[in-house]
């Protein structure tokens, strides 16, 4: 019985498959596909042209050989860092705490060169490489103010710090978006501002209840004046012929059981 051509089927389809393993193995080792808000970077390691003088920018499907070169993605959209809080000293020697968080991104076009410098993923580098250089863009300025002046002038102060920051980080190739310096004053200086507000507070409270009691007192003396009027009105409109009038006029015409009988006034005009 003649196998040739089953065996040979066989071995075609069984080809086939292998070919279609090859080809699902070299889509997805050999090739990869850069999201939305990321720069590709394509690094050759091996030959003359390897390390971070040959370093592409690709997007979208990238084809590329697993064993001699190498992809990176670099994320390009706005990332917030959340620093740990660190002291620093003013001109005049207090402590204040600055506790920073920082919206940045990636300035467009400038991922290779981030790359070539640092050769580490962006959130390391965003939390951890620029760290001590974000410290000393505060140590600085900082030791340009006195407390007093710190205080008096914080808008100036967070101005001043933001400028050096964007200055230093677009250096670096990364662009602020949004800085918040979370500044801690001394304990001292909390101390005294919440004693001023306390003494403030309460000498307020001392000036409102000093005019409910004038308020209060004024309505005491409008009314002793109001009742005062009233009676020296009264007094003034008793004469005897009112009295007579409403002594008439309340009479019932009964002789009173005791006592001296009525009088009639004899000498009404």
């Amino acid at each position: 019985m003649d196998t040739g051509i089953p065996t040979k089927r066989l071995f075609a389809g069984t080809g086939f498959i292998l070919i279609l393993i090859a080809a699902f193995l070299l889509f997805f080792l050999c090739s990869e596909r850069i999201d939305a808000g990321h720069d590709g970077i394509k690094v050759k390691l091996y030959g003359t042209d390897r390390g971070v003088q040959d370093i592409t920018i690709v997007t979208g499907r990238v084809w590329f050989n697993p064993f001699t070169e190498e992809i990176h993605e670099v994320p390009t959209y706005v990332q917030t860092v959340n620093y740990d809080a660190f002291t620093v000293n003013a001109k005049d020697g207090s402590v204040f705490t600055v506790d920073p968080t920082l919206s940045l991104k990636v300035i467009d076009g400038e991922s290779a060169r981030i790359f070539k410098k640092y050769r580490k993923k962006i959130p390391e580098i965003l939390k951890y490489t620029l760290y001590n250089h974000i410290k000393d863009v505060y140590r600085i300025e900082f030791n340009k103010f006195t407390t007093d002046s710190i205080i008096s002038n914080r808008e100036l102060f967070e101005n001043n710090v933001q400028a050096k920051m964007i200055d230093f980080l677009t250096k670096e190739g990364f662009q602020l978006e949004q800085l918040t310096s979370g500044i801690s004053y001394p304990t001292s200086i909390t101390d005294a501002i919440n004693a001023k507000n306390s003494a403030i507070q309460k000498a307020q409270q001392a000036e409102n209840e000093l005019k409910v009691v004038e308020a209060q007192a004024r309505k005491l003396i409008v009314q002793a004046e109001a009742e005062a009027k009233a009676n020296e009105l009264k007094r003034s409109s008793l004469n005897p012929l009112l009295i007579q009038q409403q002594f008439i006029e309340k009479w019932d015409g009964k002789t009173p059981l005791y006592g001296n009988a009525p009088t009639f006034f004899k000498n009404v005009q």
